[in-house]
């Protein structure tokens, strides 16, 4: 089944690629000839999700899916949230927006967050939407290398390191994208 994935963040696209496996030929936005950023203005994650996917599917007609992902912590009354890749700067700087994130949370005892995935898919014009959420803490200093954004401050529930200290693999077994993508894979095979 081809299906357009509504980003141009590599990292995504490798991750979803790999929970998607076979069966599935991602098509990205460039392969589809949109090259401009998409308009990201909703309140809700759910709401920039549903933008993205009608923006491609507007002008491609084809079917397609995009995601918005937010990290929630609750000391912060669920902040970054929708301005999670924007926390700290307008442009996605990772290390700017981690810096923010601990130097907000400096001397609270209250660490708890979550990070929450929710994907709109459309096919045939039918909007659908699913989510994933995973549960964990923000730890008090970066650890680990890989994945990107947050990952180096967030361990998940059950686990004593952070998402950049884990394998691919490992991430995508229980993360927020792992577990909304493996919904979208119901979603496609149900039809």
């Amino acid at each position: 089944m081809k299906i357009v994935f509504a980003t141009n963040n590599a990292h995504k696209l490798s991750e979803v690629r790999a929970v998607l496996g076979e069966g599935f030929e991602l098509v990205t936005l460039r392969e589809v000839g949109i090259t401009e950023d998409i308009p990201e203005t909703g309140a809700t994650l759910d709401e920039n999700a549903s933008q993205k996917a009608h923006y491609v599917y507007e002008r491609t007609g084809l079917d397609c899916f995009a995601d918005d992902t937010g990290l929630e912590v609750e000391e912060l009354n669920g902040a970054p949230g929708v301005r999670s890749a924007r926390y700290a700067t307008e442009g996605h700087d990772f290390a700017a927006n981690n810096r923010k994130l601990l130097h907000e949370l400096e001397g609270k005892t209250n660490r708890r967050a979550r990070f929450r995935t929710v994907i709109s898919l459309i096919r045939g014009g039918v909007e659908q939407q699913v989510e994933g959420i995973v549960e964990g803490r923000i730890a008090t200093e970066e650890a680990g290398c890989g994945g990107f954004g947050y990952d180096p401050l967030f361990v998940p529930d059950g686990h004593t390191v952070t998402f950049a200290e884990m394998s691919a693999d490992e991430k995508n077994a229980i993360s927020h994208r792992g577990r909304a993508v493996a919904e979208l894979v119901k979603l496609l095979r149900d039809s």
